[in-house]
Parts: structure tokens; sequence; C-alpha cells
């Protein structure tokens, strides 16, 4: 079954974003049938059907790809027939030397394609006479462009809620994993969940590599929205957000590692470690704030303060000299969190 997990998504796309491609397809093959007439309208179809994506901004993209991967191809096409007649190894030669020369303009993969097919399709389907060619890039710019427009006009997508969602995630796992660290630095810990606490603090960065990526197909899905507009503050302080809580992951890793690699017994009899357990417990407690204040989590967990915990200097009597480096770790790491997590850079 391994092979067949490759053909499926993780969850499924949006239904209007199927029937927006079916209507532009339909709408491609019955204009571009009645203004270039004499031939199926194939090419209008597959620009219409692959120019509608997720965004807006993936779509005029697309359109340009095809427009132009269609046009090169065609004039490939033209040209070697019109040089060497209508032989059949003629199709695979301009396959050939359209690869070559997408390859040469250091073009994208999906425009070296898209150059080799229309070739390929000119030279299989038609008579590769110049009239033809020009019907067929016609078709083409016929069928990127009402697939562009259905894409604009129809409901075009706005990809705030995965952001949202992953962002949401990421904060609850941060504070989390500040609340563990607290809770562990307290009491003795076996080398199993010692480890565990580390496995569990480093599966922060591929939740922030996800919120990161949820965030830029925001971005991209707002570009050249006409919807866009009054979503922009909202992305706005996501970004924000997730600049503020990008090194508090950094640095919560950090601590578990340093808890970690300098970990001893007599840790919890340390004065300074009730104190430094609390001031994480803060931190998570204002990492949850600092998400619900920017909205991010439509069902925010109950708060016990909508003020910021970490409002005090922690003040540290000298540890042990078996203590003073992971002690001093740690606090140096808190300090840099309140000041991120306050804005003071």
């Amino acid at each position: 079954m391994r092979p067949l997990a490759a053909l499926r998504a993780a969850r499924r796309g949006p239904i209007l974003q199927v029937a927006k491609s079916a209507a532009a397809t339909i709408a491609a093959w019955i204009i571009a049938g009645w203004v270039v007439p004499g031939h199926l309208p194939v090419f209008a179809a597959i620009a219409a059907l692959l120019v509608v994506q997720p965004s807006v901004n993936q779509s005029f993209a697309k359109a340009v790809e095809r427009s132009i991967g269609v046009i090169a191809g065609v004039v490939i096409a033209v040209l070697l027939s019109l040089a060497l007649g209508q032989l059949s190894w003629v199709v695979l030669l301009a396959v050939v030397v359209a690869m070559v020369a997408a390859w040469a303009f250091k073009a994208t993969p999906g425009t070296s394609n898209q150059v080799a097919i229309s070739a390929m399709l000119v030279l299989a389907l038609g008579s590769a006479s110049p009239d033809y060619a020009m019907d067929r890039i016609l078709e083409t710019l016929i069928g990127a462009a009402i697939g562009f427009v259905v894409n604009v006009m129809v409901v075009p997508p706005v990809l705030l809620a995965p952001a949202r969602r992953d962002l949401a995630l990421l904060g609850g796992e941060l504070a989390a994993s500040l609340d563990r660290l607290g809770t562990a630095i307290v009491a003795p810990q076996s080398s199993a969940r010692r480890n565990e606490l580390m496995v569990e603090a480093r599966l922060l960065r591929p939740m922030k590599a996800a919120s990161d990526a949820s965030l830029r197909a925001g971005d991209e899905s707002l570009t050249l929205n006409p919807r866009g507009g009054r979503h922009r503050d909202e992305l706005a302080a996501m970004h924000a957000l997730q600049e503020r809580l990008g090194p508090v992951v950094t640095q919560v890793i950090g601590m578990t590692r340093a808890y970690v690699d300098h970990y001893d017994d007599t840790l919890p009899s340390e004065p300074a470690v009730s104190a430094i357990a609390e001031q994480l417990h803060r931190a998570g407690h204002d990492v949850r704030l600092a998400v619900q204040l920017a909205e991010v989590d439509p069902e925010p967990e109950a708060m016990t303060s909508v003020i910021p915990a970490l409002t005090s200097p922690l003040e540290i009597r000298p540890p042990s000299s078996r203590s003073w480096v992971l002690i001093g770790s740690l606090t140096e790491d808190l300090r840099r969190i309140r000041a991120g997590l306050r804005g003071d850079g």
C-alpha cells in the first residue's frame, strides 16, 4: 500500500476548488471553440484546468508559465515541421529540441515540460502550419485568461485558517514544553524521562517549520487577491507573533538540552530551582496569553490571568559548584524569553 500512499494528500482540497476548475474548463472549451473554430479546443481546456490554483498568485504564475511554454513549443514545432516535413520522428526530435532549448534558457521544470508537451501535441494533432500554430497560441491564451478570471472572481482562496491553526498548535506546545521543564527540574527524574523531555522539545522544530510554511502560504494567497485587504492586518499580527515565538522555541530546546546534559540528582535541592520552575510556568502562561491576544486560537485555553506573569526580575542565590553552569544557563535563557515575550528585543 505504500506506493498508493504517494497518490493521496493528507487532506482533501476544498470542493469549491474542484467546482471552479470544472467551470473554468467548460467555459474555456465553449469560448475558445467559438473564437477559434475548426479544431477541438484542447489547448484552451488544458490551460484553464492548470491555471486554477490554490491561490491567485499561483494562478497568475501558472498562466504565464503555460502561455510562454505553449508559445515556445508551438514555434519550435512549426519551424521543425517546415524544415523537415511531417515525418513521425520529427515529433521526437521536437521534444528533444524543446527540452534542450528550455534548459539553455534556465526555464523552470514546469515551463520546460510545457514547451516539450506543446511541441509534441502540435505535431501530433495538427498540421503545424503557421495558421494552426497561431490558433493554438490564441486558444491557450483564452484558456489561461479564463482560468485566472474564474479563480479571481469566484471566491478567491484566502489561506489564513491553516496558518492560524499551525501557529496556535505551536504556541500551545511551546507553553506545554515550558511547563513540563518547570515541573521536571523540581524533582528527581529518571534517564528515560529526561530523554522523553528532550524528544518532546525537539518536536517544536517541525511545528515551527509547519507554521512558517503556513504563513508563507497565507502571504501568497493574499497576493493579487481582491479579498486580501481585510485579511492583511490579521496575517501581519500572526507574523509578529511568529517572530516572537521563534526565538523562544530555540531557547526552550536549549534549556532542555542543558538540563539533560548537566542533570544531577541534587539539582532539586538547589535554592534557586523552585524560583526558576515558577518562572518557567509563568513563561508558559505568557506564551498562551500571547497566542490568545493575537486571536490565532479560536478556542483559547482558560487563562488564570490576562496580565503577563513575567513582570519582575528573578533573584538567584549562588548555586553550588556542581549546578552553577545549569542554573546560569537556565537563568540566561529565561531572561531572553522574558525579553522576547515583552517585545524588548
